[in-house]
């Protein structure tokens, strides 16, 4: 009797109990195969970066390592197999029949998609003598309903309100009386410094690898991807100790200035402070429990300011947990929602990076060249350019999900549709995050070397940004004038005369008809 336990590319932990448990006398359970695939089902329903591909491909053919020396019996089917029928269901039945297979286990997925697609196959294996089991991955610190119930009664979804529970909770940060070190939940006011170019960019402390061979299988097998693969100096962790390695040497080396520069934009640092763990925790090499107790750890003994250890930890306990919940409450349908109605096709330099904008170019550069960008780049600088030009969000969506390393659509879902392109009307976000050239100005250095003039609205030069905002606010006037967090802007408008608001209509139509040439 042989029971088969499917493992995805994001269910990467080591650490989980499936692999705890052993038959009387210390040996492996001979009875159960762990299952991994490579598949062209999730190669290719969005175009991916190289290596996004790339990396989890490596990084589970190093777990199945991993197992099978330790003992565990392992089917990997690798994309260039010829029994591959290139879908887990497809391939499942092909296995279970291979093996007579009674029992069938899975790891709950993180994807709506292939929740469904496993949960429907399930419902069809009952009358063919397979049992089959959905296991929790043993990972997130809130359950799938939890952010849920907690909003259960509030119309509007407010991650302040969440993150002060999980801190409670999970007694994270707090004094001995229960109250929030240093007297205040949040010291975000404090993390908004531009960097002046010191401290110094520490070393990049990733260890690359070298997987030309595993690239060239890749391509031969026919996977369509884009971006600089990287494949002979793969940077990424593969497992769980490099992942290790990787959390000490960012709270030994960054964290400590991650909380003053974690909004600063520069073309001069493409890392700057960042952790880089986002890869390893979502594919649960590393778990979050772990990383807050390490940025909480490094704070307790004065290594770390403690608005940059809160900061980071926000972000973890905080965001990433809270952007769960709204997906799991929210899909299926959430990725169809376009509250603006936009509709312009990405231009052409999402997929090269050549674009006259510098903060653009830097941006898009970069996620092209690293499969990366921090979230000031995400969500001020490209997320930014989008909403005010009215991309199709669904559009911009497909290409946040495939163009970095760590998005997994539960957590890059809400943030490009919800906090990015608020396409869901406010459920996630309490305004449009839009500015004009202002702040990207104020927390960089790209405009000074700009092929566009950061103060002008108007001319051939003017900066895109600066026009497409005000037009944005035009054209929404009646979904936007009365959110009280925008009032400025509006109140800026009425004192425009007729001519200025024409003039600056007149430049966005301009820059919306040749998004491609700027």
């Amino acid at each position: 009797m042989t029971t088969l336990r499917l493992l995805l590319a994001d269910q990467l932990d080591p650490q989980h109990p499936w692999f705890d448990k052993v038959a009387e006398g210390g040996e492996v359970n001979d009875g159960v195969v762990h299952v991994f695939m490579e598949v062209r089902q999730e190669t290719d329903h969005v175009l991916h970066h190289a290596q996004k591909v790339l990396a989890m491909f490596a990084g589970m053919r190093d777990l199945a390592r991993h197992l099978r020396e330790a003992g565990h019996r392992v089917r990997y089917v690798a994309i260039d197999d010829p029994s591959n029928r290139q879908s887990f269901t497809d391939n499942l039945d092909a296995l279970v029949a291979h093996y007579q297979a009674t029992a069938v286990q899975y790891q709950a997925p993180d994807e709506w998609r292939v929740d469904a697609q496993l949960r429907d196959w399930a419902a069809q294996q009952s009358p063919r003598g397979v049992a089959v089991t959905m296991v929790d991955t043993d990972h997130f610190l809130t359950t799938r309903e939890e952010a849920g119930e907690i909003f259960a009664q509030r119309k509007q979804w407010l991650m302040e309100h969440f993150y002060r529970q999980m801190r409670l909770q999970h007694r994270v940060l707090l004094d001995a009386e229960g109250q929030p070190e240093g007297g205040q939940w949040n010291f975000d006011h404090d993390n908004r410094k531009p960097w002046p170019g010191t401290p110094a960019e520490p070393a990049d402390w990733r260890t690359p690898h070298d997987h030309s061979a595993l690239w060239a299988t890749i391509e031969a097998a026919g996977v369509k991807t884009f971006g600089d693969p990287q494949a002979e100096r793969l940077a990424w962790p593969l497992n769980r100790a490099e992942a290790l390695q990787h959390l000490d040497a960012f709270v030994t080396h960054a964290l400590p200035h991650f909380g003053d520069f974690q909004d600063a934009l520069t073309a001069q640092a493409w890392r700057l402070f960042h952790s880089l763990l986002s890869f390893a925790l979502n594919v649960k090499m590393l778990r979050p429990r772990e990383v807050i107790d390490a940025a909480e750890t490094a704070w307790r003994e004065g290594k770390v300011p403690l608005a940059a250890a809160e900061g980071f930890i926000r972000q973890i306990l905080g965001w990433r947990e809270y952007v769960r919940g709204v997906y799991w409450a929210q899909m299926p349908g959430y990725d169809e929602k376009n509250h603006f109605g936009h509709s312009l096709p990405l231009p052409g330099w999402f997929w090269t990076g050549d674009t006259k904008m510098a903060c653009m170019a830097q941006a898009l550069g970069q996620s092209l060249r690293e499969a990366y960008a921090h979230h000031i780049q995400r969500l001020m600088v490209i997320g930014n350019f989008a909403l005010l030009a009215g991309l199709d969000p669904q559009a911009v969506h497909r290409w946040y999900l495939g163009v970095y390393i760590d998005a997994i659509e539960w957590v890059e879902l809400p943030n490009t549709l919800g906090m990015s392109q608020f396409a869901d009307g406010g459920l996630l976000a309490t305004k449009p995050y839009v500015s004009s050239a202002a702040y990207i100005d104020r927390m960089g250095d790209h405009c000074k070397g700009c092929h566009y003039r950061k103060k002008e609205r108007i001319g051939e030069r003017a900066c895109p940004f600066n026009a497409l905002y005000w037009d944005f606010h035009l054209r929404h006037d009646e979904k936007l004038r009365r959110n009280p967090r925008i009032g400025m802007v509006y109140r800026n408008i009425d004192k425009m005369d007729a001519a200025e608001r024409d003039a600056i209509e007149e430049q966005a139509r301009s820059i919306k008809a040749r998004l491609d040439t700027l």
